[in-house]
């Protein structure tokens, strides 16, 4: 199977979780919030390299959001057949849980959550209307993925769609197994599918921050350490000793910028004072003037 059509898409509200997790002390529901989100992108990252061992012929999208008639629904992995497309949702719970009236129950914590089996018939339900609408008409199968192996279910219903860890190798033999020939016209629905996709909800509820409240500097982009200043050229993380240039750095602290304050300015002194490690104005400068465009003159002037 080629690689994915569509990469996974990190939430802009765990993004920020993650860079306010570092910046400020969050508080016990946001921790909570934080821990969840990278939970269920675990999951869906596990499933990822499974789907992306598959050698039929199909064409994976990971991660779609999508809107039908003013309601958005999610779908965590979708694959393009030649006669049909597989919707799949994964969930990574942990634990022993109880079924009980279309409920699961942590049996330790007594932790409720609703049977996410009903919300996957509702996104096969919204994609196969969409589908139709987009003027397409395909078999669809949707399928309920528990890809955590620390999860067990006690009193599951019998239900062919819902998949336990223990299946999850099957169900990709399963996979492999389906005779499929694509064509140009699944192509053009797997663009088109990509071209809906909205990214991150448009009205979530995020923590309340002030850029005072924050810490400044630069933060490594996987062990989440502070960087510490080498030279004039590299940064050095003082957590895994991990080095990089400067650019980079200050890069990557400026889209970390914008996600955090969509509404700030992007100006030399800004990125200067959010990176803090760097000393140099002129440099930050530099690197803003090479990757963005400006807009306005002298101390007016901001990057966009």
């Amino acid at each position: 199977m080629p690689k994915p059509r569509k990469l996974r898409h990190i939430p802009k509200e765990l993004l920020i979780l993650r860079y306010l997790n570092i910046r400020m002390m969050l508080l016990d529901q946001d921790r909570k919030n934080l821990y969840n989100a990278e939970k269920g992108l675990e999951g869906e990252v596990k499933f990822d390299q499974l789907t992306e061992q598959l050698q039929s012929e199909g064409i994976v999208i990971n991660g779609l959001l999508l809107k039908l008639d003013n309601h958005f629904f999610q779908i965590d992995t979708v694959i393009i057949f030649q006669k049909t497309i597989y919707l799949f949702d994964v969930k990574n719970y942990e634990g022993d849980y109880q079924f009980e009236a279309k409920q699961l129950r942590h049996i330790k914590t007594g932790k409720i959550i609703k049977d996410p089996f009903i919300q996957l018939q509702r996104c096969e339900t919204m994609f196969r209307q969409l589908l139709q609408e987009l003027g397409y008409n395909f078999n669809v199968e949707a399928f309920l993925v528990y890809i955590n192996p620390m999860f067990t279910m006690y009193q599951a219903p019998l239900n062919p769609s819902v998949i336990f860890p223990s299946q999850v190798d099957r169900l990709m033999q399963q996979l492999n197994k389906v005779p499929s020939t694509l064509n140009g016209g699944h192509e053009k629905l797997a663009d088109l599918l990509i071209s809906l996709d909205l990214g991150d909800y448009p009205y979530t509820e995020q923590p309340k921050y002030e850029y005072n409240q924050l810490k400044k500097g630069v933060i490594h982009p996987c062990c989440y350490g502070f960087m510490e200043t080498v030279n004039y050229m590299r940064l050095r993380c003082h957590t895994c000793g991990y080095e990089e240039s400067v650019e980079s750095a200050v890069l990557r602290s400026v889209e970390e910028f914008k996600i955090l304050f969509p509404d700030r300015k992007i100006t030399t002194p800004a990125i200067h004072e959010w990176c803090k490690v760097v000393k140099s104005k002129r440099t930050i400068r530099r690197i803003l003037q090479k990757y963005y465009h400006p807009c306005g003159k002298g101390r007016y002037c901001y990057y966009e």
